[in-house]
């Protein structure tokens, strides 16, 4: 046998997860057996995309229905100067550079908005992550996973300021619980991190690379710990992360008896 022979049987004997699998709580082989819905390919989607990818998930679905420009380049490790030019759509780009970063991964680009999607896509999945720049979209996604049975994971970011929720069906508050008379009044907004496709005026929102890495890192871990049985996630609550100051808190999120997430919960529960 030739020596490139034998360092190759060598390599492909080497496990891509063994570090992971040193972590006590962590279950890798569930990982390889999961799938996660991801919802919006910007700077958040690329990241958590990338952790999801290198952490093992087997099956991932990118839902995003714009395209890349040049702006988005600064914060987003999976878009290119190419795709910019051509205007290529996000999910399309993001699904095909996470194929070329973990070979063997099962990729899925849909060019939709969140609100047209089949009601059926959030069942498909063991896990729903909602990237997403436009809150009406969040409210969507948060009541199409609780229907569906699906833990979903929010994130968001402003400038330095980062924040994760987790929802677990069928207990625990989810989204709308959070949720306020402000939120409403913003509900149909879509900022843009460019400026552009927006239809009303709104100054530019604010976004840089170390926070929206902050945040991926925190939305996927949250996801790695539902998926492992040992590990106990955070579940109705809301996690605040300020990267000028370096604190990290949690809040407690109550369920709101009024929600109408929950009311049909226990409407369903009456009936049987």
């Amino acid at each position: 046998m030739r020596m490139d022979d034998q360092v190759k049987i060598g390599y492909e004997k080497e496990d891509r997860l063994d570090r992971a699998k040193r972590i006590g709580w962590l279950e890798v082989d569930t990982l390889s057996k999961s799938s996660a819905l991801l919802l919006g390919a910007g700077a958040l989607g690329n990241e958590v995309a990338k952790n999801l990818a290198l952490s093992g998930i087997s099956k991932m679905t990118i839902v995003d229905f714009d395209v890349v420009e040049r702006s988005n380049l600064a914060r987003c490790v999976f878009f290119t100067e190419m795709d910019a030019l051509k205007s290529r759509g996000k999910a399309e780009s993001l699904s095909s550079a996470v194929s070329l970063l973990v070979p063997g991964i099962k990729m899925r680009p849909l060019v939709s908005r969140v609100e047209d999607l089949d009601d059926g896509l959030f069942a498909r999945h063991d896990l729903v992550f909602g990237c997403l720049d436009n809150f009406n979209a969040r409210i969507h996604a948060n009541a199409h996973s609780r229907s569906s049975g699906v833990p979903y994971i929010d994130g968001g970011m402003q400038g330095m300021i980062g924040r994760v929720f987790v929802s677990r069906p069928p207990d625990g508050a989810c989204l709308e619980c959070a949720s306020n008379i402000t939120h409403s009044k913003i509900a149909a907004m879509r900022y843009s991190c460019t400026g552009r496709t927006v239809s009303f005026f709104m100054p530019i929102v604010p976004a840089e690379i170390t926070t929206t890495s902050v945040v991926a890192a925190l939305c996927v871990r949250e996801g790695l710990r539902i998926l492992s049985p040992n590990a106990p996630p955070l579940d109705g609550q809301i996690l605040y992360y300020d990267g000028s100051h370096n604190t990290l808190e949690v809040l407690e999120v109550d369920v709101d008896e009024k929600c109408p997430n929950h009311s049909k919960t226990k409407a369903s529960a009456r009936k049987a």
